[in-house]
């Protein structure tokens, strides 16, 4: 039972690879630029089989870089829970206790004064962003339609040195669907996440790299400009994402994964190929591809 596990897991001392929830990765649930905090406003994706709807709150929305202590969360709970599967500890509970340098460590920031405040405003946003997951699924031969809710953290707590004013440690509460998704049944169901995913800087970079890692995987996976705009829930205007689209087309430097323009039926489209496989003389396009993953 969780509540007879140690009150906090610690990350482990030595370096471990970034996972993500790969039930999330083909779409932003999170705002996608640095400047626009959109609070009190609503993003709703369109599914195939549902709907995830994104609800900020009056800090405003979580952004894209908030979402990377939900990333370092993901993957140390992860890591536990592999070492639990394989005898080597107890089974951690989801709350989560690092400090401040290792959380600035493991997203490749500076460790400096400025960067430890920017903390407390993240953790502000992640607790009060809420993802509402509509999905479809079939039931003792009925059709049902399960609507969760949650926010990306459960809560918080910030732990500051009285005598330097400076934080020490954070506390956070995993979300209980991620909980779930990592601890329960035989394997967790994340994807690795690159380490250089950290550097990118364009928010519209890091959704990209995400739906890659999801979509693609290790071959490739061809969308529409107008599906990614849906998906990516920018405020920019079409024409403004698709020259987003383009530069980051040209700049040829997203981790893992090489970017290709096509012309497809309804509009130009983006081919997203695993650079393992770029050498290969032959690779199709599929118009749209939505709903594919991989799970290396």
């Amino acid at each position: 039972k969780v509540d007879q596990r140690a009150d906090f897991f610690l990350p482990v001392l030595y370096d471990i690879g970034a996972r993500d929830s790969r039930r999330v990765m083909d779409v932003a649930p999170f705002r996608l630029s640095k400047k626009d905090l959109r609070p009190n406003t609503k993003i709703v994706y369109d599914l195939p089989d549902g709907h995830i709807t994104v609800t900020s709150g009056p800090h405003g929305m979580a952004s894209v870089w908030d979402y990377d202590i939900v990333l370092m969360a993901i993957s140390h709970l992860t890591e536990a829970m592999n070492r639990f599967r394989e005898g080597k500890g107890e089974k951690p509970g989801p709350n989560f206790r690092p400090h401040i340098s290792a959380v600035l460590k493991f997203c490749r920031r500076e460790n400096g004064g400025k960067q430890k405040d920017s903390i407390v405003g993240a953790l502000e946003r992640l607790a009060s962003t809420l993802i509402t997951i509509e999905r479809k699924k079939k039931v003792d031969n009925k059709l049902l339609t399960i609507t969760e809710g949650e926010n990306h953290i459960a809560k918080f707590a910030v732990i500051t040195n009285e005598f330097t004013g400076k934080v020490e440690f954070i506390e956070i509460k995993i979300a209980d669907w991620i909980y779930r998704q990592v601890t329960e049944g035989k394997g967790p169901d994340v994807l690795t996440v690159h380490p250089d995913y950290f550097l990118i800087e364009s928010g519209v970079g890091r959704f990209l790299y995400r739906l890659a890692r999801r979509a693609a995987g290790q071959t490739t996976a061809t969308w529409g400009f107008r599906t990614l705009h849906e998906r990516s829930g920018s405020t920019a205007q079409f024409f403004e994402f698709s020259r987003m689209l383009r530069a980051l087309i040209r700049a040829n430097e997203l981790p893992d994964y090489k970017l290709l323009e096509t012309k497809g039926k309804v509009g130009p489209m983006l081919t997203m190929t695993h650079r393992a496989m770029v050498d290969e003389p032959h690779l199709e396009n599929e118009e749209d591809k939505q709903e594919s993953g991989d799970s290396a």
